[in-house]
């Protein structure tokens, strides 16, 4: 069992990173290379987002206390990103063409979803690592 934790663990925290910090740049940077990054984005969210709920089983099963409560809270804000992302971000994408004269407009669209998606990450982030001293 701890062989398992510590692998399921250690995935969690590897995509979480990547998923994170892609956000953050591609909001600080305004979207560029967000074509790039898209897939491998929404690979990394599903892994965090999968292995995260495989370790709330096996560590937290059963028990519903406030740290659990943080951990659920930070969870959907997790959940909230990667839907941001997958139903704002992913459609603005495929419809970015290099002449296209609304690409401006798409790209800034875009730059507000990252934002809204590295704000709930952040938040999960502060929550996730919040609940072990609630």
């Amino acid at each position: 069992m701890q062989q398992v934790l510590m692998l399921v663990l250690s995935l969690h925290i590897l995509s979480t990173i990547f998923w994170a910090g892609s956000t953050f740049t591609l909001a600080r940077l305004g979207g560029t290379g967000a074509e790039r990054l898209f897939r491998p984005q929404m690979i990394a969210a599903t892994v965090a987002i999968l292995s995260g709920g495989t370790m709330g089983h096996l560590v937290h099963s059963g028990a519903l206390g406030r740290g659990e409560l943080l951990l659920v809270a930070g969870a959907l804000c997790s959940v909230l990103a990667l839907l941001v992302q997958g139903f704002l971000v992913g459609p603005i994408l495929k419809r970015l063409q290099p002449d296209n004269p609304d690409e401006a407009i798409a790209r800034s669209r875009a730059t507000r979803a990252h934002r809204m998606a590295a704000v709930l990450l952040a938040l999960a982030a502060v929550l996730m690592a919040t609940a072990r001293y609630a």
